[in-house]
């Protein structure tokens, strides 16, 4: 347990790393030291696209005033970590003294994954993860007309996003046969591959990259595909994953693999040293969790466990049901639980999209149980709390058909399209249709659309 007396080091000043500081400050006087290369003060990642397109400038990215870390008594060094001495608990620094520590956690976040490609370290060529990317995107961009995007995730789009909206044209190169295959199922793949080639972006799928090409200057002036096509453009978006960023960790005797090896309390191989977020790789991750979670929603979670834990509390992580949200382009997107791109023969869904491929909804089960195993969300928002309680709960279908009505924010939308799915879900389950006389069931029907006011029981 920390003690007042205590010295509290963390690497890294994102979510993960801030979240931590302030669970331990309400409880602690201890001293709390935040230490950051990328940034002197703490911002929102998630809106570094939005600085670039013109929505925001930085100051409006970050949320919290000068006088608030002082208030805190929350130090905050910008430098760069060159060492971790454990055996003396203490950091070497690029530029400062050595800073002692009694406890240190890594929340270093992670960095962008190249693959060796001929001409990747090309002037032009970069991916999105830091602020130095946003301040270098910012100059590679400046006055260029054709870009290329490596890669179908969510950086690539947010990647491709910003480009459009400054009148560059953009293609997209993408090795599956639609978008984000790997991630979602056809259905839902193919609405937002059509989503993308309808703001103008070309998409080539089934295509990788091969090389990316100087002009005489050393800068990019095209990319050649592993199919031989050549792409004319001045700059090159690499969005083909992240990996840990634990560079600087290589000789500080603390066990590494994809990234900082850790138990389900945080604790890495060295005594008092914790790692967490994107950073941090679980040695034993629970029954289908991934070992590294890479995620803003995750990141939280892990800092208000290990608060926890040195806060004299000691909890083991239990992340509950898996939660993401993205955007692609105008479709929101948010999935609940486990929604595999090919599910398996004990799956099966309900599924509606709108005319317009601008919305879809896809409700998964297990066929011998019903019990819900997940939601897919485009274009249309549910009530995070009530998703969470259902998978928490582990509702079956059948119960998850009877709330339904008060999931969605839109009571307007539910009443229009929603009907769809109960549709198939007495087609499918006849025998749960209530006798005619269940007043509660006609009152559920009456909501969904299927039955006029005039209609009696």
């Amino acid at each position: 347990m920390l003690q007042d007396q205590q010295h509290l080091v963390i690497i890294g000043n994102g979510i993960a790393g801030v979240t931590l500081a302030q669970h331990v400050r309400r409880r602690s006087a201890c001293r709390i030291t935040l230490i950051s290369a990328e940034s002197a003060v703490h911002f929102s990642r998630t809106a570094l696209m939005y600085v670039y397109m013109g929505h925001m400038r930085f100051q409006d990215i970050v949320p919290y005033e000068d006088w608030y870390w002082r208030e805190q008594k929350l130090e905050l060094v910008h430098d760069y970590v060159e060492k971790v001495d454990t055996a003396n608990k203490q950091l070497t620094l690029r530029a400062g003294a050595p800073i002692p520590y009694d406890k240190l956690v890594l929340a270093t976040g992670s960095r962008v994954a190249c693959y060796n490609w001929p001409g990747q370290h090309l002037k032009g060529v970069q991916g999105l993860v830091t602020l130095q990317d946003l301040e270098l995107m910012e100059q590679n961009t400046q006055g260029i007309q054709q870009a290329v995007v490596v890669g179908g995730g969510l950086i690539g789009i947010e990647m491709a996003e910003m480009l459009k909206s400054r009148h560059i044209a953009v293609s997209m190169l993408v090795r599956d046969k639609l978008y984000w295959q790997n991630i979602l199922p056809q259905e839902e793949a193919q609405l937002i591959t059509d989503h993308i080639r309808s703001h103008g972006i070309a998409l080539l799928l089934e295509e990788e990259l091969g090389e990316i090409l100087p002009d005489e200057t050393g800068a990019v002036k095209a990319v050649r595909t592993k199919s031989g096509q050549e792409l004319p453009c001045q700059f090159v978006g690499i969005a083909t994953g992240v990996k840990p960023n634990i560079d600087f960790l290589q000789d500080a005797g603390i066990a590494l693999a994809n990234g900082v090896l850790v138990n389900e309390y945080f604790e890495t191989s060295q005594p008092d040293v914790y790692a967490l977020s994107d950073c941090a790789q679980f040695r034993a991750p629970a029954i289908g969790n991934p070992p590294l979670e890479q995620l803003w929603y995750t990141a939280r979670l892990h800092a208000e466990t290990l608060a926890a834990t040195l806060l004299g509390k000691r909890t083991a992580y239990d992340r509950g049901p898996w939660f993401n949200s993205a955007k692609f382009l105008d479709i929101e997107y948010q999935t609940y639980g486990s929604v595999p791109a090919h599910p398996g023969e004990q799956h099966a869904s309900l599924y509606w999209q709108n005319a317009e491929g601008t919305k879809a909804i896809r409700i998964l089960y297990d066929t011998q149980t019903t019990k819900l195993l997940g939601i897919n969300l485009l274009g249309i928002r549910y009530r995070h709390d009530l998703c969470h309680h259902w998978l928490k709960q582990q509702y079956t279908l059948h119960a998850v058909m009877q709330e339904l009505p008060a999931v969605n924010f839109d009571p307007e939308f539910f009443q229009r399209y929603e009907k769809e799915l109960l549709h198939q879900y007495y087609t499918r389950f006849p025998e749960q249709a209530p006798p005619v006389h269940n007043s509660n069931w006609w009152q559920l029907r009456k909501r969904f659309g299927l039955l006029s006011d005039s209609t009696t029981c």
